[in-house]
C-alpha cells in the first residue's frame, strides 16, 4: 500500500495539512495555534487521527517571557522538552531550573513540572510525550509555580476545571523564531 501525499490547505495564517497523508512543510510556513498567556504551538498529530486513541505527542511551543504552556502538573506518562531557542524556567518538583538552548528536561511518569518563558526573547521548545486520552493528569497547587502564575489554587485531576476559562484558541501565523 502506498501512502499518498497530504492535501495542504493554504490559509491566511499559513499552510495546514488536512488529511493523514505524508508531507514536508517548513514550520515558518505552517499555521499555528495560540491562546493569550499560553504562547503559540504547532502540534504534529495527523489531522485525521482518532482523538480517542493515543497520538504522536510531538509539538513545538513558543512563548514569551512570563508565558507558559499550561499549569503545573504531573502525568502518568514520560515527557521530554528540548529548548530550541531562547530561555525558560522549568519548575520541576517545586524547584526552579533555568534552561537555555539545547538543554533537555526529562520528565519521568509522575514528575510534577511546567515551563515558563524567561530571558528577553521568545523561547521555542520541542515537547514530546506519549499522550493517551485515558491517562491520568493531576494539576498540583504549588508555591513555586504560583509565584510564576502557573499553579492551580487547589490540586485537581479535572482538566475542565483547570482550563475551562481558557481564552479561545486562535489559528495564527508562525511566531518568531520561525518567521
Amino acid at each position: 500500500m502506498r501512502v499518498p501525499p497530504a492535501h495542504i490547505e493554504t490559509t491566511p495564517q499559513g499552510k495546514v495539512p488536512v488529511d493523514g497523508g505524508w508531507f514536508i512543510l517548513n514550520l515558518g510556513e505552517m499555521a499555528w495555534e495560540a491562546a493569550p498567556g499560553f504562547g503559540a504551538w504547532r502540534a504534529f498529530d495527523a489531522p485525521d487521527a482518532d482523538p480517542s486513541q493515543p497520538g504522536m505527542g510531538l509539538h513545538v511551543h513558543v512563548f514569551q517571557p512570563g508565558e507558559s504552556n499550561g499549569f503545573y502538573h504531573a502525568e502518568a506518562a514520560q515527557e521530554g522538552f528540548i529548548v530550541l531557542s531562547g530561555e525558560c524556567l522549568a519548575i520541576v518538583e517545586g524547584e526552579e531550573r533555568r534552561m537555555r538552548q539545547w538543554d533537555y528536561l526529562h520528565s519521568p511518569p509522575g514528575t510534577a513540572h511546567i515551563t515558563v518563558g524567561a530571558g528577553d526573547e521568545p523561547c521555542a521548545i520541542l515537547m514530546f510525550g506519549s499522550p493517551d486520552p485515558s491517562r491520568k493528569v493531576e494539576w498540583i497547587a504549588d508555591e513555586t509555580a504560583a509565584r510564576h502564575g502557573v499553579s492551580v489554587a487547589t490540586t485537581t485531576s479535572n482538566g475542565t476545571e483547570v482550563y475551562g476559562d481558557l481564552p479561545e484558541i486562535q489559528r495564527v501565523p508562525a511566531p518568531s523564531p520561525f518567521t
